[in-house]
Formats: C-alpha cells, sequence, structure tokens
C-alpha cells in the first residue's frame, strides 16, 4: 500500500509541487487532488491575454484530463475540501466524499479582496480572478458599454486593457495618485499613464469609492466627494486575501496566512502548504517566481530528498499591456544612504532609474526600454560591485560591458 498524499487546490502552486514531487519520485504516493473550479489546472496569469482576446482558454490550460489519468492521479474537479479532520487524517469535500491521508498538501491560493461598500453584492460586480470572471467579463463586453475598474496595479491595469480591447469604455478609479505604486516611483507612473491615457484608458486618481449604484444589477459608482459616473460592470482589483479559513478551522497556525517553515512545512508535520496562502518568515506571496522555488523545495521534502530549503528572492514585475513596456524589481524607493541614477527621455517615453547602495544595484524601475531589465535583476541578486562601470550602467550592459 502505497502512502496517501492529498493536494487541496488545483492551481498552479498545488500542481507544480505534484510535478516537481513526481520528479523525483513517480511512484511514491497515491495522490488525490481536489480542486474548487470545474477544470483542469490552468495559468491564471495567462487569463489577462484571455481577457484581450489575445489567447483562448485551451492555449492556457496546463494539465488536461487526461495528464491526470496518464499520471495515475485522482482529481475531483469542482468539489472543494470543506473540512480537515487531522486527529483522523481525513478531508472531506462539499460532496460528502471522505479521503484519508499520510500526507497532506493545502495550495488553496487567495480570494480578492472585496471592498465592502454598499452595492458590492450587485450583479455586475466581478473580480479578475478566475476562468468564470473572464467568461462573465467576456459577455457582458459583448452588450454593455461602461466598465469601471477599482485598482489602479497590475492586474487593475491588465484588465482594463482586457476590456476596452473587447470595445468597453473603461475607467480605472485609484486611491493613490500613483499607478501600480507597489512596482512604480512617481514618473514612471505618469508615464505610463499617459501611455494608456493614449490608447483610451480613463483615469480617476486619489478617489475613494463610497458606494456602487443599481437596483439589481450595477448602473453607476459614487465616489467620496459625491461625483458619480456610469457603469454597466464593476472589476475589483484591490488586492488579495490569502484563503486560510479551511487551515484555520483545522487548528494549523495561521497569522495573515499559513505558517510554514523553510520546508513548507506547517506546525503539523504531515501537512505542508505552497502559493498565496503561506506565509514564510513573515512574508506572504503573489507573484509566480517565489511560488515555483517553494514547488521545488516541498516536492523535494514530500519525495524524501529533504535538503532544500526555500530561500526568498526579489522577482520581478512586467505589465502584460501591448506596446507598454514595464519592469521594476527590487528597492525602488531606496532609503537612508541610498542614492538614484536616473535617465529620462520624454520624446521617446523612456525613463531609468536605478537604485544603488554601497556601490550596488538594490533596485530598477525601467519604463519603454526594458531589454535591460534581466542584467539589473542579476546585478542586484549577485550584489555585483558597479563601481567600474557606473558611467555607463544607465545605458546597459552592451555598453558596460565595452566599459568594463
Amino acid at each position: 500500500m502505497k502512502p496517501a498524499l492529498v493536494v487541496i487546490g488545483n492551481g498552479m502552486a498545488g500542481m507544480r509541487t505534484v510535478e516537481e514531487l513526481h520528479k523525483l519520485a513517480p511512484d511514491m504516493y497515491d495522490i488525490t487532488v481536489f480542486g474548487a473550479e470545474p477544470h483542469g489546472n490552468y495559468n491564471r496569469i495567462l487569463l489577462s491575454p484571455v481577457l484581450a482576446g489575445e489567447k483562448s482558454i485551451d492555449d492556457i490550460m496546463l494539465n488536461t484530463r487526461e495528464w491526470y489519468v496518464q499520471h495515475g492521479i485522482t482529481l475531483h474537479a469542482g468539489d472543494p475540501v470543506v473540512h480537515i479532520d487531522r486527529r483522523k487524517r481525513i478531508v472531506r469535500a462539499q460532496s460528502g466524499l471522505e479521503v484519508s491521508y499520510d500526507r497532506l498538501l493545502i495550495a488553496t491560493g487567495s480570494k480578492p479582496f472585496i471592498i465592502p461598500v454598499p452595492g458590492h453584492q450587485l450583479s455586475g460586480v466581478l473580480a479578475f480572478r478566475d476562468i468564470q470572471d473572464v467568461e462573465q467579463m467576456l459577455a457582458m463586453a459583448r452588450n454593455h458599454r461602461n466598465a469601471v475598474v477599482i485598482g489602479g496595479g497590475l492586474l487593475g491595469l491588465e484588465a482594463a486593457n482586457g476590456l476596452q480591447r473587447q470595445g468597453m469604455n473603461v475607467t480605472v478609479v485609484h486611491v493613490s495618485d500613483v499607478l501600480m505604486n507597489q512596482q512604480l516611483d512617481k514618473p514612471a507612473a505618469l508615464l505610463l499613464q499617459k501611455a494608456l491615457e493614449a490608447k483610451g484608458l480613463t483615469f480617476l486618481m486619489g478617489a475613494n469609492t463610497e458606494e456602487i449604484l443599481g437596483p439589481g444589477r450595477v448602473t453607476g459608482v459614487r465616489f467620496k466627494d459625491g461625483s458619480e459616473i456610469p457603469a454597466d460592470l464593476v472589476v475589483m482589483t484591490a488586492g488579495v486575501r490569502p484563503n486560510i479559513e479551511l487551515a484555520k478551522s483545522a487548528g494549523l497556525h495561521c497569522e495573515r496566512a499559513i505558517v510554514v517553515d523553510d520546508t513548507l512545512q506547517t506546525y503539523d508535520p504531515r501537512v505542508y502548504a505552497v502559493g498565496e496562502c503561506v506565509q514564510h518568515r513573515s512574508a506572504t506571496f503573489g507573484l509566480v517566481a517565489p511560488i515555483w522555488d517553494q514547488a521545488r523545495v516541498c516536492g523535494a521534502h514530500l519525495a524524501g530528498a529533504g535538503v532544500r530549503r526555500y530561500v526568498q528572492q526579489t522577482s520581478p514585475t512586467r505589465l502584460k499591456v501591448t506596446g507598454v513596456d514595464l519592469y521594476s524589481v527590487g528597492d525602488f524607493i531606496g532609503g537612508e544612504g541610498s542614492e538614484d541614477l536616473v535617465l529620462r527621455d520624454a520624446r521617446r517615453g523612456v525613463y531609468k532609474r536605478l537604485v544603488l547602495k554601497d556601490n550596488r544595484v538594490t533596485g530598477a524601475v525601467l519604463y519603454g526600454d526594458v531589454k535591460d531589465g534581466p542584467w539589473y535583476f542579476n546585478l542586484i541578486q549577485s550584489r555585483s560591485d558597479i563601481t567600474p562601470i557606473r558611467q555607463t550602467l544607465l545605458f546597459g550592459e552592451a555598453l558596460s560591458n565595452r566599459a568594463a
């Protein structure tokens, strides 16, 4: 009898961990996977191009149903786990199905934060999180005009771009006066805003949503200052919250998310967790690079080849909007003892800012010309002393290599 591994969550983090486990120990476990959505596993990052009409749902599938069958994995799609009994080592799904485990992997991801303003439950208010959201947006774009996207971060801008490509009038509402304020400084954000306005998007900056209006379905949005704009569709992209209710009710130690150690084990040695639902050394995760690293480490430990440790690393951000080039990585704010190197060419729409500390690059914001992004990222990772190439650093790798 093989030991049983149960995976709660059929998303990118959970299935990548299973793939990593399979590379090392393909026949070690009987694996059962429970997923809330009625599909195989797909690439959630590519929902933006699906919304923009550049890719189809089939294009973004990572593991088809056949893949599970070929690998001897039992998939219960559209049947989420609702209860974990750690004493008996059993999970119970919504359908009532019970499966016992020797090892449990929790990969429940995160859920969109829906701002709890009056009217947030109206029909036509959506998040931008899964295939169903995208299908609803595409259906609405066919016969409605006005869309409002609340949240001017990475996801919000990708949603706005997609809806606009589908023919809607889109207004982006952002609380801060800086777009993508988690990744950009003000000059880069202004260039981005200009470029997106030129594509036809409208921005309301420093705007606080007070109420979503409508009798049964949404008709508009009202702001704190009393102004109103019409809306047939409201997309909330104001951040996510780790999905920890299930883990919490099972008595696993949670803070903002499920607390794991460097092997991605929870406080219960039989239970592991990966992805957006975990907290490691007080950080939580939303980008794919760190989650792939977690999957590699967790897969190795599940395979009994456990020497790997998960180490957090900085990861770059890119925007998936056609015709807009943007790259941001590391500490772009800078602080005590840091200095900035800035290159600005407004006519070409190019802006580069490097943050230096102790003759090392600690952060980079690139707009309009991003080809050297990976090179700067490498300088940050390797903590290279840039003194010999400081004069040419802003002009990129080709010139700097010649200078060095």
